[in-house]
């Protein structure tokens, strides 16, 4: 077994290092059905220690808080351009739990069944989502809404806002 050249550990070590970003998201709805958007902020902080971020959302004409939660995290997660060692903060349990405690794997194992075997709601896009972030390391962590989180009150602002526009998209997918 032939041993590597410390420099070049270091060199490969550092160079596949994936880049982390925090990803903060919500989702807002009035009525459920109804009106409602998404907000999503992905912030990085560059090796020189500059903080960079970028804000996402959407209305749409009718839909579900969940299907905002769930968008406003697809959305971050797809307009990353390189793997990602992901954080994911959202108040929505919704999503949080179905990762920390695999009810995705459960859903997945059971052809998209809950375990009382009624079908997923919103099984698009939880593939979507499964999708988006295959080429990342994802951790979910879940915030208390309106609890003064900055990012998190950011979100729902983003969120509301865009389901006030004049011009909501019709359709999720």
């Amino acid at each position: 077994m032939s041993q590597w050249h410390p420099l070049f550990l270091c060199y490969y070590i550092f160079m596949n290092e994936k880049t982390k970003v925090t990803l903060y998201t919500d989702g807002a709805c009035s009525g459920n059905p109804g009106p409602g958007g998404y907000g999503a902020i992905l912030v990085h902080v560059d090796s020189n220690n500059i903080k960079h971020e970028k804000e996402f959302s959407e209305g749409y004409q009718t839909t579900t808080n969940n299907q905002m939660e769930l968008l406003a995290v697809i959305v971050g997660l797809e307009a990353l351009k390189k793997p990602c060692d992901v954080t994911v903060y959202s108040d929505s349990k919704y999503v949080v739990d179905a990762f920390n405690n695999r009810w995705i794997d459960g859903w997945i194992a059971k052809g998209w069944k809950t375990a009382n075997k009624s079908p997923v709601k919103n099984v698009e896009l939880w593939k979507r989502l499964l999708k988006a972030k295959d080429n990342h390391d994802v951790e979910f962590i879940w915030v208390k809404g309106h609890a003064g989180h900055e990012y998190n009150e950011r979100c729902d602002s983003l969120a509301v806002s865009a389901s006030k526009k004049n011009s909501l998209k019709t359709d999720i997918l």
